[in-house]
């Protein structure tokens, strides 16, 4: 254990209760819902939850909807001058909150964290997909070399996947691992009408209700694979010229990618609650470059709905048993993700039969209260408590 376990609640001590400090700078997409649904989570068991996080996007405004105390932390997507003063910031919030222990999410947060804190505090790493597969050359290889070099202040690394685990350990980074997948909200997400659905956004409520409907969401970058999916979009509107594909998300792509895109492709911008779009689509997809374990794929499924992803970690994972056949395509290959696509918007059936099995399968395996649940026990552990002990200070 790196530090005395501490007896105190945000910067009070003595008041008791188990604290926990949430780092992490993305706060869209799904390392932003990660976060959100664990502080949730957390609160609702009784754990006393603080999150930091840069106070412009939807983390934030959730975060403390949930319950948890909000530190702004200004911090910025990629390393680079103001790194040092990023450091300067954990280290107050860390001086006011005096949590029990730290868990940083993502990059930055792993960076910042790790250096501000050095072990100090038992200090947990989520990498939700590891720095190093975003960048090539030489960014790439100093990157891995600081992952190596940081895991000496990880008491903890979770991976949400087996495969994100093994791609951490061919980069040579010794670790104490944990496996703790993604979870979904269920009582959220679950099937509904696409009707309905349709009828209820903007976007789409004007189309024919045969229209069939391909929904992509996620962050508008490099990583998410937007540019791969319209390649693969041209050869499907040739089987299927009423076909409509959906970008839902934003970000730094978005004016490339709509230059790119022809009528047959509409943009939804962002969205606060992407359930709509899965439950209103015909068939989901997600063609990203690399994942630890992305969320949108479990989300889409448990509404009910089949989801094509590409073969990156955790993607085979997520799946349930056989949909590989259909579901799963090689990274970078548009020709490979249009024949998926084209073979299930051909199947009415077949795409029925495998909504209901991708429901069944993460309401059986995603449930985000069991991915709490993990993720509290990991603390338990590092924190040296037994289960009675640790219920005791979550409830004083």
């Amino acid at each position: 254990m790196s530090a005395p376990l501490l007896d105190h609640v945000h910067g009070q001590p003595g008041a008791g209760g188990l604290t926990v400090l949430h780092l992490s700078q993305p706060t869209h997409g799904g390392v932003g819902r990660v976060v959100e649904q664990l502080a949730r989570a957390q609160v609702l068991a009784g754990l006393r939850v603080t999150v930091a996080c840069p106070p412009d996007g939807p983390l934030a405004t959730a975060a403390a909807r949930h319950g948890a105390r909000v530190h702004p932390w200004h911090a910025v997507r990629a390393p680079g001058p103001l790194l040092v003063r990023e450091i300067a910031h954990v280290r107050e919030v860390v001086r006011r909150v005096r949590p029990d222990l730290v868990h940083a999410h993502s990059a930055k947060a792993g960076l910042a964290g790790r250096l501000a804190v050095r072990g100090r505090i038992p200090t947990v790493f989520q990498p939700h997909a590891w720095s190093f597969e975003a960048v090539e050359g030489t960014v790439a290889a100093l990157a891995k070399l600081w992952e190596r070099h940081a895991a000496r202040w990880s008491d903890r690394v979770v991976c949400v996947s087996d495969a994100e685990r093994r791609t951490g350990e061919r980069a040579g980074i010794t670790a104490h691992w944990t496996l703790v997948r993604n979870g979904v909200d269920l009582t959220h997400h679950r099937p509904g009408s696409a009707m309905e659905a349709r009828a209820a956004l903007p976007v789409v409520r004007d189309l024919p209700a045969d229209t069939p409907l391909v929904v992509c969401a996620g962050r508008l970058c490099r990583q998410k694979g937007q540019d791969v999916l319209l390649r693969a979009w041209a050869t499907v509107t040739e089987r299927f010229p009423d076909a409509r594909l959906v970008l839902v998300g934003e970000g730094p792509d978005d004016s490339a990618l709509r230059t790119a895109a022809g009528p047959s492709v509409l943009f939804a911008g962002h969205a606060a609650d992407t359930a709509p779009w899965y439950c209103a689509a015909d068939l989901v997809v997600l063609p990203s470059r690399w994942e630890g374990m992305a969320l949108t794929p479990l989300e889409a499924m448990a509404c009910g709905r089949p989801v094509v992803v590409t073969d990156t970690d955790g993607a085979r994972e997520s799946l349930p048993p056989g949909h590989d056949t259909y579901c799963l395509v090689p990274r970078e290959e548009p020709d490979a993700l249009a024949r998926a696509l084209v073979r299930l918007l051909g199947d009415g059936q077949l795409r029925a039969t495998l909504g209901r099995q991708a429901q069944d399968h993460t309401r059986a395996t995603y449930d985000v209260r069991h991915t709490a649940e993990a993720v509290t026990n990991v603390y338990r552990e590092l924190l040296g408590l037994s289960q009675a002990e640790c219920r005791e200070r979550i409830t004083r």
